[in-house]
């Protein structure tokens, strides 16, 4: 077990190499804000307002939700908790790599502009919808109602005690597996479910509550069916296709694909 571990380890750092981890309570907030959406504000604005509000707490919805955040301290350290902090970093031209595996291809910045491109609009209009939708209404962090609870990346003070519902992790996770299952039809399963992982991911993390996720998850899904509907995305969505048929082309595929196979077939406690 230890000498697999070791090659998890080696293999996620291998793809984690020159990345840094964005702020934790928006990963890539300076990228989003510079980077057009495809959605107007009222768009990004109405959406948000459909989110339904946290789990009251004290309610058998709260008590239910910490108790399976609770449950999750048992992965710490554990190869879906390496994973976790793979997946903490979404910034466009690195988060690619989570998606190689999924494509069975692999991606990068250099060779793929208009990816990067599409996927920074598609980050802004989640990350925006996500932080509307928190404005409304504030839930603290598992890290942040537990200061001992550990996160598995770094967080700052402020990124503790910034709001937790809905995850914005999970509504950019989500709107870009749907965004690279767009992409690559014939892999939309494989990449609507590393979309959803990234989310889990957040749990995992202790960031979030697995409530803050689900609702995080189904308005990245409500933001992309919105996104996908403007002509500005067709031709972009055109474009990216080109340089995938190209990195496929190359043949190339991730040294971590082994690595993130056997840290999703860890069953969540």
């Amino acid at each position: 077990m230890m000498a697999l571990r070791a090659v998890i380890a080696a293999s996620f750092a291998v793809a984690l190499s020159g990345c840094i981890t964005g702020p934790s309570s928006a990963p890539a907030r300076t990228v989003a804000e510079t980077a057009p959406g495809y959605l107007s504000q009222g768009t990004l604005e109405s959406l948000a307002s459909a989110v339904p509000a946290a789990p009251s707490p004290g309610s058998p919805e709260a008590v239910a939700d910490i108790a399976a955040s609770d449950r999750l301290r048992a992965l710490e350290d554990t190869d879906r908790w390496l994973l976790a902090t793979r997946h903490a970093e979404l910034r466009p031209a690195l988060a690619l790599s989570h998606f190689d595996c999924a494509l069975e291809t692999r991606l990068s910045a250099e060779d793929s502009p208009r990816l990067v491109a599409l996927l920074a609009r598609v980050l802004h209009d989640a990350n925006e919808a996500a932080e509307l939708a928190k404005a409304r209404d504030f839930r603290a962090r598992p890290v942040s109602v537990d200061p001992d609870r550990r996160a598995c990346q770094v967080a700052s003070a402020a990124g503790r005690a910034s709001p937790s519902y809905p995850s914005g992790s999970a509504t950019v996770g989500a709107a870009f597996g749907a965004a690279f299952a767009a992409l690559a039809p014939d892999h939309a399963e494989a990449a609507n479910r590393i979309g959803h992982e990234i989310g889990v991911s957040r749990a995992v993390c202790a960031m979030h509550y697995p409530a803050d996720v689900v609702e995080g998850e189904r308005l990245g899904r409500t933001v992309f069916t919105r996104i996908a509907a403007t002509p500005a995305f067709g031709t972009d969505l055109a474009a990216a296709r080109s340089e995938l048929a190209r990195a496929r082309a190359a043949g190339l595929t991730s040294p971590a694909c082994a690595a993130e196979r056997a840290a999703l077939a860890t069953p969540l406690p």
